[in-house]
Parts: structure tokens; sequence; C-alpha cells
């Protein structure tokens, strides 16, 4: 019997996700493909079916909310409305999130790979710009200056959102990731003219740090 329409997409999209989680924990160099198949519950054999090198799933995995529709952050308790006036703020609390940090396997790839993006080729660090560039573009859109001043602050939030995070998760206390945390998120509110801005999000980090 011939597959219902939508299956090849449909297992296409359990490999990145299992990729997203392997990669994400371990790193690329680290995961094999026979270890991506097994977390898609699939046979090895059938990855060169999908896609035609390791390198080439990682340039999917590479893709996250800011430039897939499908893709929602998994981070308990966290949600951006990407539709919102305050959008920019949504994802500097949400991006710097407890539960963020706290969920590597279901991290912003931003955050858990840009050391395997700057040893790979062309196409995978396209694949973060692309990503970063969608990012940048978000956040510009709940500032109130204008030009090229603009985009270098939305560049410049963007880039304290996931530097932030990246120092925070490298840390040996908890406590002092949380605080790196939270100063981060005040300075990118300031940047972008968000500190007065409140939302669910922002009172459940407060009780959840």
């Amino acid at each position: 019997m011939p597959y219902p329409a939508g299956h090849r997409s449909s297992i296409r999209a359990k490999i990145v996700e299992s990729a997203r989680r392997l990669f994400n924990r371990h790193g690329f160099e680290s995961v094999s493909v026979k270890q991506i198949m097994a977390g898609a519950g699939m046979t090895h054999g059938a990855f060169y079916s999908y896609f035609d090198s390791k390198s080439d799933l990682y340039t999917e995995v590479l893709g996250c909310f800011f430039t897939d529709p499908n893709w929602k952050p998994r981070w308990e308790g966290v949600s951006v409305d990407l539709g919102a006036d305050d959008v920019g703020a949504q994802i500097v609390r949400a991006y710097l999130s407890r539960q963020h940090f706290d969920d590597v396997e279901n991290s912003c790839p931003m955050v858990a790979l840009p050391g395997d993006v700057r040893r790979s080729g062309r196409a995978v660090k396209g694949a973060f710009e692309t990503v970063f560039a969608a990012m940048v573009a978000m956040l510009e859109r709940g500032l109130s200056c204008s030009g090229r001043s603009k985009t270098r602050q939305a560049q410049a939030i963007a880039a304290l959102c996931i530097g932030g995070l990246v120092v925070a998760r490298a840390m040996r206390s908890e406590g002092a990731a949380d605080e790196l945390r939270n100063a981060c998120m005040s300075i990118a509110l300031e940047l972008g003219g968000w500190q007065r801005a409140r939302t669910g999000r922002g009172r459940q980090e407060r009780k959840h740090a």
C-alpha cells in the first residue's frame, strides 16, 4: 500500500527533531547517524532517503521558531506571540528564561551549537546567519528608533540574549548563572525600551528564578 499523503514530511520532521535533541545535548561530532535514526524510531539505512549527509541535516536543525512557523518554543510555561506588539520584550524574556536555560535538548540552536557552527562549512554558517537575522528582524519590530541604528540595536540585543545564555550555562554555580541571566535580561529590555513591558512570562520568570 502507498504511504499516506504527508508521510515523508512527517518522517523528515521526526529525524530533524531527534537530531536537534541529540546535537544540543552532545554536539555534532559526538552524535552518529545511527543514534539520530534510533531517536526517530527508524533504521540507520533509511537516513539517506531523506538527507545526503549529517551536515545536510545539520543545516535544518539550525532552524528554530524565528524561521519555522511550525517550530514552537518547548520551554514549559513559556510562549511567545510573534504577532504581538511587545514581541521584542517577549523574546528577551523567553530566551533568557530559567526554563530555556534548563531545557538543553530543546534549546534554540544558536545557544547550543555555535562552537560546531564555527568549525563547519559555508552552508551551516549560512543557516546560522539566517536564524540570527530572523531573530534580529523580530526584535526590530518593537523598537522605536529607525534606520541603521534600529538594526544595530536589535543585533546587540540578540547577541546579549544568545551570549548571556551561553555563558550562564558554562558557570559552575547555579546562583551565578541565574544572576547573569537576569542581568542580561534587564539590560536587553532596557536597550529595547521595554523595561516597563510586563507579561505573564515575566512574572513567571521572577517566581521561577
